[in-house]
């Protein structure tokens, strides 16, 4: 928790006279207590302590906010596990003692902070309160901050820090999360999220420094500061230029007479989705009018994730169809991810999942690599990348068409981090991809970035159109060329940490002590690949080849008919998430036959290693 700090204005004799009986929670309440000047978070504190809910005070301050695949996430709210206004000032402290230590030049060079529209009233919390305040530590330290003036797309933060020479910078967001969560997520010089060690030796910096320093809680100063500038100009500007680069067929989105619907799903992406058309010569698309503002309450959908397909594209939908629009195209809250739908020709709705739509940017942007490069361009410059629990379509792609192909982690902060690599070192990277509906087309920003891909798609379809052919069709074509994919992903809720390490503990420990199962159900093991503890059975070393990464739980199987599955948690949310996937070679056409089988497969894997009954696991639909 770090050292006790001073008790402040908060009366000790009121604390003593409180006391839990427990002294690292009577350290924590006077920690919280002493440093907290939301009036809202105080209160949620000293309500606890007041009505004895020692159990729930314990869980909020005696445990600290750490990096997942997405940043610092969590539920806003009072404690030191929980966003708030104290913890944002606690982890921009801890980023500005570790910068400080990094680059000499850090206050020249500058700091980038961005925001997305989320907040919550029984805090007083919001996404732009916690941007100010991130601003207000470095420019009470006389650090140079680049703060955008209203909300911006995530993936604006990242193309900033290396449009803008910025050491770091940070996006206040929880993307696609419940409205209750909001999240802190760190990009590094490169322009790339921040991996390990720099997120292990933030949070270490962070616990040196728990207690605000003084001009911390001046959130006034981003008004008032003469270090202050506003990028927001400079880089949509820039953004909406460079977005150009990866537009193709500019003539024929001008004539097309295709029409797209919108939805930003309540959050930050209608203005910037727009001017993407625009750049790329298209009529605007239609706007959803019920989400097409921010709402940090989410009102018209069940939850904010276009993940989750059609239930939550509902009103998109039905306005394409008034619209006569085939295409619908939907931005997560924070502008990062995409998803698509298309109209075929019975009326209903296809909605893409993620890894059908890498088979298309995949196709696309080789192909229009290849219409566009010079002559003596070589082939096995080229990459394309994917997290390791996405589909292995770009890898078939790559086979046939002689451009390399790689896997990271999941989460897209080791794409972005291999990326750089590969671009540092004169390798040409077209497109990346997570299943979960993220995408990297081009490399202006190295994240992903649901406009830039929103726009690209339009363009696909607008092109496809002029061959008479839709999403859906040339979809099949791309799986008829390089082999069928057909991968299915979901998860199951689980609330409990100790059930969920149980769950892995006992694969790792199936037939005896440190012995992964040979079988599942009827189903062969061919290999085992537990990037957690860094075994795979694959290797002559039984090393992974992917780096260990023991702060969260991923275990792959690769069956003997060809399957691969993964069983991991989620770096965000209390999940446990499944992928599977059967890969065919190109001629192997008989969809019906793979379907089949994975979704056999799939409840063997359910059933035998999840066990979802007796672990008390909520389906994801239930």
């Amino acid at each position: 928790m770090g050292d006790c700090g001073a008790p402040g204005d908060v009366n000790s004799n009121v604390l003593v006279a409180r006391s839990t009986g427990d002294a690292q929670l009577d350290k924590a309440v006077w920690q919280w207590l002493s440093w907290d000047k939301n009036q809202k978070t105080k209160e949620q504190i000293e309500s606890l302590l007041q009505d004895g809910k020692h159990k729930e005070l314990r869980e909020r301050l005696c445990c600290r906010l750490t990096f997942g695949t997405a940043g610092l996430r969590s539920a806003m709210g009072a404690g030191f596990c929980y966003i708030n206004d104290l913890t944002v000032i606690q982890s921009t402290q801890g980023i500005y003692k570790y910068l400080e230590r990094n680059f000499s030049d850090f206050k020249q060079r500058g700091f980038v902070v961005g925001y997305d529209t989320r907040g919550q009233v029984t805090s007083n919390c919001s996404s732009k309160k916690l941007a100010k305040l991130t601003a207000a530590v470095l420019l009470a330290k006389d650090v140079l901050v680049y703060f955008f003036s209203t909300y911006v797309p995530t993936p604006f933060v990242p193309y900033a820090v290396q449009q803008l020479g910025a050491v770091a910078g940070v996006m206040i967001t929880a993307s696609h999360n419940r409205k209750e969560d909001n999240g802190y997520k760190v990009y590094w010089e490169n322009g790339a999220q921040i991996t390990s060690p720099h997120d292990k030796e933030i949070i270490k910096c962070i616990e040196e420094c728990v207690e605000p320093w003084n001009g911390s809680w001046n959130e006034n100063l981003v008004d008032t500061s003469p270090l202050r500038q506003d990028p927001l100009k400079k880089i949509c500007d820039s953004y909406m230029e460079d977005l150009t680069k990866i537009c193709y067929h500019r003539e024929l989105n001008v004539q097309t007479s295709l029409k797209f619907v919108h939805t930003s799903f309540h959050g930050v992406g209608h203005d910037y989705v727009q001017l993407a058309f625009k750049a790329f010569g298209f009529q605007p698309p239609i706007p959803v009018p019920e989400q097409k503002d921010p709402d940090p309450d989410f009102s018209t959908v069940k939850c904010p994730n276009p993940e989750e397909g059609e239930c939550v594209l509902e009103l998109s939908l039905r306005l394409a169809e008034k619209e006569d629009a085939k295409v619908v195209v939907a931005t997560d809250p924070d502008a990062d991810r995409l998803a698509v739908a298309e109209q075929q020709e019975n009326g209903c709705w296809k909605v893409f999942t993620g890894n059908e739509l890498a088979a298309l940017f995949g196709w696309w942007m080789f192909s229009c690599w290849k219409e566009n490069c010079s002559p003596d361009a070589d082939v096995s410059n080229v990459y394309m990348l994917a997290t390791t629990v996405s589909s292995k379509i770009l890898r078939a792609i790559a086979h046939k068409e002689g451009f390399h192909f790689e896997e990271t982690l999941p989460g897209f902060k080791w794409i972005g981090s291999r990326v750089k690599n590969l671009l540092d070192n004169g390798k040409e990277v077209l497109f990346a991809f997570e299943e979960s509906i993220g995408f990297m087309c081009g490399t202006s920003v190295l994240d992903k970035d649901g406009v830039s891909a929103a726009v690209v798609i339009a363009e696909m379809a607008t092109y496809l159109q002029g061959q008479s052919l839709t999403l859906a069709q040339k979809l099949v074509d791309v799986y008829e060329t390089y082999g069928y994919h057909i991968s299915k992903t979901s998860y199951f809720l689980c609330y409990d940490p100790p059930t969920i390490k149980r769950i892995f503990e006992r694969l790792r420990n199936f037939d005896g002590p440190q012995s992964y199962p040979k079988c599942c159900g009827v189903y062969n093991i061919l290999h085992v690949r537990d990037v957690t503890t860094g075994y795979d059975s694959s290797q002559p070393n039984l090393q992974s080849v992917l780096p260990a990464s023991r702060s969260s739980q991923m275990i792959t199987f690769t069956f003997q008919n060809g399957c691969v599955a993964t069983l991991r948690t989620s770096g965000t949310e209390p999940k446990i998430k499944y992928y599977a996937e059967m890969c065919a070679l190109p001629g192997h056409s008989d969809r019906g036959v793979l379907e089949e089988e994975l979704q056999k497969l799939i409840e063997a894997l359910i059933d035998n290693f999840l066990e979802p009954a007796s672990n008390g696991l909520t389906w994801r639909s239930a």
